[in-house]
C-alpha cells in the first residue's frame, strides 16, 4: 500500500539527488500530518510500516513501534537517511565509527564509539552511509510512530549482532526481504 502525505512537496528534482537535509525536511513535514499519522494501524505484537512517496525518488516509510520493540543493530548500505518521531519517544544507539563497508564478518570495536540519543515526539535526525544503529521504543506502555525517508532507495540492509565491543554481521537483507 502506497500513502502519498498531503504535505510532501520535494524540494529536489529529479534530476537533482535529495540530500541529507531534504530527507529530514520531508520527515519533519511528514510527521506534522496528524491524519496520516493517525491512519497506521498499529499492532500490539510487532512494527507496522507503510510505504510513503519520498522526495526526489528517495525511499520512506512511516511505521509503527508496540512498547519494547527495537530493529537491533544494521545500516543502510550506500543511502543516507533521515527518521523523525512522530508519536511517543524512539532510543537511538549508533556508532561513533567508520566501519569498512565490505569484506568483513566480525569487529572488534574501540572503546567510546557508541552513542546514545533519545528522540521524543518532534525529534529526528538524518545520518549518512554506513550509519550502523538500533532503533528502540522502550515505553513499557505506549506505541511511538515514526517517520524514515533514504536516498538512494535501500539496496540492501545488513543486520548485526552485538555482544560487549564485538560486533558480527549476521544478515544481508534485499528489498524483496522487507516490502
Amino acid at each position: 500500500m502506497s500513502v502519498s502525505p498531503s504535505a510532501s512537496v520535494s524540494p529536489a528534482t529529479p534530476s537533482q539527488a535529495p540530500t541529507q537535509a531534504d530527507l529530514l525536511a520531508f520527515v519533519r513535514r511528514t510527521a506534522a500530518d496528524a491524519e496520516l499519522i493517525a491512519s497506521l494501524p498499529l499492532d500490539p505484537e510487532g512494527r507496522t510500516w507503510v510505504r510513503l512517496e519520498g522526495p526526489g525518488g528517495s525511499e520512506a516509510w512511516l511505521i509503527g513501534w508496540p512498547p519494547g520493540s527495537g530493529t537491533g543493530w544494521h545500516d543502510h548500505a550506500d543511502s543516507v537517511g533521515a527518521f523523525l518521531t512522530a508519536a511517543g519517544e524512539l532510543k537511538e544507539n549508533s556508532l561513533a565509527a567508520r566501519l569498512p563497508s565490505h569484506g568483513w564478518k566480525t569487529l572488534e570495536l574501540e572503546e567510546g564509539v557508541d552513542r546514545e540519543r533519545r528522540l521524543p515526539t518532534g525529534k529526528g535526525r538524518a545520518f549518512g552511509h554506513h550509519h550502523v544503529h538500533e532503533v528502540l521504543n522502550e515505553s513499557s506502555e505506549e506505541h511511538a510512530i515514526s517517520v524514515h525517508a533514504y536516498y538512494p532507495p535501500l539496496p540492501q540492509i545488513r543486520r548485526y549482532s552485538r555482544t560487549g565491543p564485538v560486533l558480527r554481521l549476521e544478515q544481508v537483507e534485499r528489498p524483496e526481504d522487507w516490502q
